[in-house]
């Protein structure tokens, strides 16, 4: 069998716009391609959860795979309908989520990755979501780096995208690329593969597979065209090669370039000299009370956009009925082109001095004409109309009010206990707190005020945590800091069989990130290891040993959702705490004799 990654680096290097790809549909014959997929997502916690088949990625073996095979060529294979349930958004209402059979989702990896290498050269530059090496953040960053000078932001958002997606305009996107109609119908069984709600089979008529890992691709390949368009746009919107330049601006500049040719002509002693220095400084002061361009040059217009799955924003370098005209064409061509609809509702034309909301984050040009002396000695505008990123205003106590750290009273904030930590040990409970801090800090990071905004979240959950830890022991908020204060900080020591060790409420500070380290930037919610080597687990399964009792012959894996979970009484639950892994592989004998309590 061909090494998969191989197969996926030919699929990427074929880069010709115009190439269509043959006889894909065989590569789905390659057990490989199977171990790299597991490889990719047997980590996720989801795999446990049942899809429609009653089945979980527990008894994961090569036997399945093998199976999966034949049935791709016979074509008896069938996706199941995914299981759907509805979870709460941050606005009261239930947004659906559908949880396919662990089998669909292993297939549907193997046909994510293909679809990754054929289509990931020909996406735009201005696509951020579920890309490898591109985030939210690099979105962010491309706003503000190229978004310098708008007047006007269009707040794109099309409605209900990810339900509405035309399934025919859809398959006519990949049939540009894929010349292969056994690969296409596959794809066709997942569209219409529908889902399970309440025991109620509905088939799904549009949109793309509920909680399906091939979904964030299909959704860049259908929405690529939008980039396109966009570019299209961007090249018969933009005109003029630069603002004119000011007029009061330019004049006091040409008296200061000719009274600095005369200084310079004067003894250093000179009476006059020191009289012409004073009138120097005086155009200088003069002149940094104009503009150097002329910003309202009807002349010179500018377009830019950047994507992220369906939310995209443009910032346009024009007037408001510039904008009102983008954001029309935009809606005509998305219905006529795509089938999808911009809401009204939520696509904004927001003036740039105020913000504009993208990512979680608020966008805004700033019109600050300030000085600053940059590296030279020189002193400039540094600011004047640069973008900035703020955290809103109300996402710190929104954030407080859901993990239950707080409550209100009134317009003021409470501190309070968190209940349902009570029950943990003080480890775990300082790292949940810290996890949470981290985790809206690295989001927040880039913004300028993420310093104030986290320290009043952090000071807030600090006194939560003291809170917690008080209802747990019974005790004051006094007494706990004096239980766990070392130095300034608080901390929980704990034993591990290296000795004793410590562990810190956070206290790192939160320094804004001006820079993304490139090397730290991973896909969102995508395996990004797909040209990665072969990890211990496959090596586990293909050598074909049961880890409990050493026997040898076929073996299928036993996963858990979470060590922390076992009890640690059963060897083979000692083994897996020991090795720090939550998968075993056994004999298929073990694996039964595990499930029904008989396992050591």
């Amino acid at each position: 069998m061909q090494n998969p990654k191989v197969v996926l680096s030919n699929l990427a290097n074929k880069t010709n716009e115009n190439y269509k790809h043959t006889r894909i549909y065989r590569q789905l014959f390659n057990e490989e391609f199977y171990l790299l997929a597991y490889s990719n997502i047997y980590h996720k916690e989801g795999n446990m959860t049942e899809g429609t088949d009653g089945e979980t990625i527990d008894g994961f073996s090569l036997d399945k795979v093998q199976k999966l095979i034949e049935k791709l060529k016979d074509f008896s294979y069938q996706p199941n309908p995914a299981r759907r349930v509805e979870i709460p958004k941050k606005n009261g209402s239930k947004r659906p989520l559908g949880i396919p059979s662990f089998q669909d989702k292993l297939l549907q990896e193997v046909i994510r990755m293909i679809l990754e290498a054929i289509f990931e050269n020909h996406f735009s530059d201005n696509s951020h979501s579920f890309r490898p090496r591109r985030s939210t953040h690099t979105a962010l960053k491309q706003v503000e780096k190229k978004f310098h000078g708008v007047r006007w932001f269009v707040e794109g958002d099309i409605k209900g995208f990810f339900d509405n997606i035309d399934h025919h305009v859809l398959v006519s996107l990949l049939r540009k690329k894929i010349q292969d109609e056994r690969f296409i119908d596959l794809i066709w069984k997942f569209l219409k593969a529908g889902y399970m709600k309440d025991w109620q089979f509905h088939k799904t008529y549009s949109g793309t597979p509920q909680g399906g890992i091939i979904s964030p691709v299909l959704s860049n390949i259908y929405l690529n065209e939008l980039d396109k368009f966009m570019n299209e746009l961007q090249t018969r919107f933009n005109h003029g090669k630069g603002r004119t330049r000011n007029k009061e601006y330019r004049a006091v500049e040409w008296k200061k370039q000719t009274l600095k040719k005369k200084i310079e002509t004067l003894d250093k002693e000179s009476p006059e000299r020191e009289q012409l220095i004073k009138d120097y400084k005086k155009l200088s002061a003069e002149m940094r009370k104009h503009s150097p361009y002329n910003e309202m040059d009807p002349n010179f217009k500018r377009l830019s956009y950047v994507r992220y799955a369906d939310d995209f924003l443009i910032g346009i370098n024009g007037s408001k009925e510039d904008a009102q005209k983008v954001k029309h064409e935009i809606k005509e061509w998305l219905q006529s082109t795509l089938q999808i609809e911009l809401s009204d509702e939520k696509t904004l034309i927001t003036h740039s001095e105020k913000p504009a909301k993208f990512l979680g984050y608020e966008v805004s040009v700033r019109r600050d004409e300030s000085f600053k002396k940059v590296a030279n000695g020189m002193t400039k505008r540094v600011w004047s109309y640069t973008v900035k990123l703020s955290v809103p205003a109300n996402v710190v106590r929104d954030k407080l009010l859901k993990l239950n750290a707080i409550k209100m009273k009134g317009n003021k904030w409470e501190f309070i206990h968190r209940k349902e930590l009570t029950n943990l040990d003080d480890l775990e409970i300082f790292n949940i707190y810290n996890a949470e801090i981290r985790g809206l800090y690295n989001y927040y990071k880039l913004a300028f005020n993420v310093p104030m905004q986290m320290d009043t979240f952090h000071h807030m959950m600090k006194y939560s945590l003291l809170k917690t830890l008080a209802s747990k022991y019974q005790i004051s908020v006094v007494r706990v800091i004096e239980k766990f204060a070392i130095g300034k900080d608080i901390a929980v020591k704990y034993q591990t069989k290296k000795g004793e060790r410590t562990s810190f409420f956070y206290n790192k500070g939160f320094k804004r990130v001006r820079e993304l380290d490139s090397k730290a930037i991973a896909m969102d919610e995508i395996p990004n290891n797909t040209y990665g080597t072969r990890n211990s687990l496959i090596e586990r399964l293909n050598a074909e040993e049961c880890e409990h009792c050493g026997k040898k012959g076929k073996v299928e894996v036993h996963h858990v959702r979470k060590l922390k979970n076992l009890k640690g009484k059963k060897r083979w639950e000692k083994l897996m705490i020991a090795r720090k892994r939550k998968t075993l592989v056994l004999c298929e004998q073990c694996h039964v004799d595990l499930h029904a309590g008989r396992l050591d």
